[in-house]
């Protein structure tokens, strides 16, 4: 199954009922745009309504309410009109690895204790499966019992929704090992994957061509399906209440010939074209390009209203003789940090799964609900730009970068 596409490709197989999430009238829109003020690392949780600028393009807006929300209580209110913010919380756990290790079972026991209160929805995506579990099943449930099954679902799924990109690693693998052999020693024959004795200038074409094949079946299994992003965007958009999306990222690594070999090698076939257009093929996959549309995927989600908590989960590279792992998370780490600034949300990595979901809880915990109506009454479909400031303060703000007037 394609790495990457699996975030959302079985998304479809939800089954949530859906409301309306922003209060729509004929010529006026009401906004609600949640805010987390920080000092340093610190939560501010003392603001009053007076404490806060909003700007919609660049113009300064009237705020008709704050409300401060602590998990799904109201704890404190201001209104110069009457809102009633809907506060029920759902969670979307997305786990894109390729391996399960017991360390995550330390995060999921984090999150179920700590972070996951009655009235609470969950949905877990796998990477071969979705699994919702509404706030009834949850509270039926031992929190021990839903963990160790959802740790087994994890393993399994792991292995199965991955195995064709753990294959593709495995081949890239041997094919970098073979032509690190035949490339370093041109004067020697060597045993070429079990398949016999082969020579390094008759062969080494044909070996590079078999590599950069693999190399990019490995990319299209891990293209990012841009289409999905935004239908899932537009489906968490119809739901009510707080949405907090956690990605749970497992560190990438890709196999290539050492690069010291392949140096040496472009000196010493200078005098064969098609190895050395080859040569330059595998340089210009060692770098990647975000796939995807991020602009567009990044107001999608803002206007969603959605909190996107993207946790990247470091791990060591593997150590093969002859084979340089290399860090190729680039482009989906880029791609979702973006889409995570743009909903409010935060990035964060670590190799300790359960300081990650401690600091996923903590957005989830206390914030601002900010509501203004906008001064611009044109409903013509154009992105709003939305900037929201403390008077006087240089704290750190998260929020929602806009929304689509339609």
């Amino acid at each position: 199954m394609k790495k990457g596409i699996f975030i959302i490709s079985t998304l479809f197989l939800i089954l949530f009922l859906s409301g309306q999430e922003i209060q729509e009238e004929a010529i006026a829109i009401n906004i609600e745009v949640p805010v987390r003020v920080y000092d340093g690392n610190k939560f501010v949780e003392d603001l009053a309504i007076g404490d806060f600028e909003i700007y919609e393009d660049g113009v300064l807006q009237d705020i008709d309410a704050l409300y401060f929300i602590n998990k799904t209580t109201i704890a404190r209110q201001e209104e110069k009109k009457i809102f009633t913010p809907k506060t029920q919380r759902h969670f979307f756990l997305f786990f894109e690895i390729e391996d399960y290790t017991k360390r995550l079972k330390d995060g999921l026991n984090y999150f179920f204790e700590n972070v996951l209160i009655p009235g609470d929805s969950l949905t877990i995506v796998s990477p071969l499966k979705t699994y919702g579990f509404e706030s009834e099943s949850l509270e039926k449930m031992a929190r021990e019992e839903i963990v160790d099954e959802l740790g087994n679902i994890l393993r399994k799924d792991a292995e199965i929704g991955s195995s064709e990109y753990r294959s593709a690693i495995e081949d890239v693998t041997k094919k970098a090992r073979t032509l690190t052999a035949l490339l370093g020693n041109p004067k020697e024959r060597i045993l070429y994957e079990d398949e016999g004795v082969v020579s390094q200038k008759e062969d080494v074409d044909e070996i590079f061509s078999e590599y950069i094949q693999l190399l990019e079946k490995l990319e299209f299994l891990r293209k990012i399906d841009e289409q999905k992003l935004f239908d899932f965007a537009n489906y968490l958009q119809e739901m009510e209440g707080q949405k907090f999306v956690i990605l749970f990222y497992q560190r990438e690594f890709i196999p290539y010939v050492d690069p010291r070999v392949l140096d040496q090698a472009m000196q010493m076939y200078q005098d064969m074209p098609n190895f050395m257009f080859q040569l330059q093929t595998v340089y210009g996959l060692s770098s990647r390009d975000v796939s995807i549309d991020v602009k567009r995927v990044k107001q999608a989600y803002s206007d969603s209203s959605i909190s996107i908590h993207f946790l990247f989960f470091t791990k060591p590279a593997d150590y093969i003789s002859g084979v340089r792992f290399v860090e190729h998370s680039e482009d989906v780490f880029s791609a979702f940090r973006e889409m995570a600034l743009a909903t409010g949300g935060f990035i964060e990595s670590s190799s300790n799964p359960e300081h990650l979901f401690q600091k996923a809880s903590e957005a989830a915990e206390t914030y601002y609900l900010v509501y203004y109506s906008p001064k611009n009454k044109k409903v013509d479909g154009k992105f709003r730009n939305i900037s929201v400031n403390v008077k006087g303060k240089n704290y750190r703000i998260s929020h929602r970068a806009g929304y689509y007037a339609d």
